[in-house]
């Protein structure tokens, strides 16, 4: 049986919502990239700010990489829209208050996650996430089936850029933070989908099936259906924040079909998590 996670709530972000699309445009995909590695432009002597990564530099006076900073710079990215997403459904989606406590509880705690993941990463890049508006499909916060179909989709897409990290970092240091986070994730990937068929009936449930990110509708029985995480066979990280591009870039939100006038603000906090043997301790493991 899990207990309800004790939870500080978020100043309640703008209300609004949005659809799941692709987008191609190359110039505007290298920008989204390139804002992505800005995140990350001042790591040079982040020593001094940053203890953390001391541990994770390498012996080049540069320290993090290019591809390095690319892959922060992403991840921020993601856990500013994790946060944000989370936020809403805890503060405005009608059919949470009708979840059973443990279920509430495992949203509840995973806002407070994805908060400590965002603010491990800034403080290894010294930036914030070169994006903090975010856009959703129609009806995101007020249809359970829409909220936890674009859940999933984003767990998924965060599980397979994680993997990138496990694969591209430069140092050990960083990979193996990489996996402990992206092991996180598919925790939360999975409870989203218990979450569905405790859906009240008055609010659509239960919720048997659930659409992620490969676009085909999976049975929620059982909802740790993977025997392997999927890497969405993603070669690099700017194949990683494609899937993000809509969330995050208004023209892309509109060419997606997302409702782009109605954004929504990433707004941090922080986080305090729900067991200290769970907290992170430093990046030598």
């Amino acid at each position: 049986m899990h207990t309800e996670h004790q939870h500080t709530r978020t100043p309640e972000a703008a209300s609004g919502p949005v659809e799941d699309g692709s987008w191609t445009a190359p110039s505007t995909r290298k920008g989204f990239l390139r804002n992505a590695a800005v995140a990350g432009a001042g790591a040079g002597g982040l020593a001094a700010f940053s203890p953390a990564l001391a541990l994770a530099k390498r012996s080049s006076k540069h320290g993090l990489t290019k591809t390095d900073l690319a892959i922060l710079g992403a991840a921020q990215i993601a856990e500013a829209l994790a946060v944000t997403t989370y936020s809403n459904i805890i503060n405005t989606a009608p059919f949470f208050q009708n979840l059973a406590a443990d279920d509430q509880g495992y949203l509840k705690a995973a806002v407070q996650e994805e908060m400590s993941h965002y603010l491990l990463e800034e403080s290894l890049t010294h930036k914030p996430a070169a994006f903090t508006t975010f856009y959703y499909p129609a009806k995101m916060f007020s249809d359970a089936q829409t909220t936890l179909d674009i859940l999933v989709t984003l767990e998924d897409a965060f599980i397979a850029a994680y993997l990138v990290g496990v694969r591209d970092f430069s140092t050990s240091a960083l990979r193996v933070t990489a996996a402990r986070i992206m092991g996180i994730e598919s925790d939360h990937r999975t409870l989203a989908r218990v979450v569905g068929p405790g859906v009240s009936s008055k609010d659509g449930g239960p919720i048997e099936q659930i659409t992620g990110i490969q676009k085909q509708a999976e049975s929620v029985d059982p909802p740790n259906n993977n025997g392997y995480e999927r890497t969405l066979k993603l070669a690099n990280i700017g194949q990683a924040v494609d899937a993000l591009k809509p969330f995050a870039v208004k023209a892309s939100a509109e060419a997606a079909g997302f409702d782009a006038t109605k954004p929504y603000q990433f707004v941090p906090f922080k986080p305090t998590l729900a067991n200290p043997l769970g907290e992170f301790h430093s990046l030598k493991g």
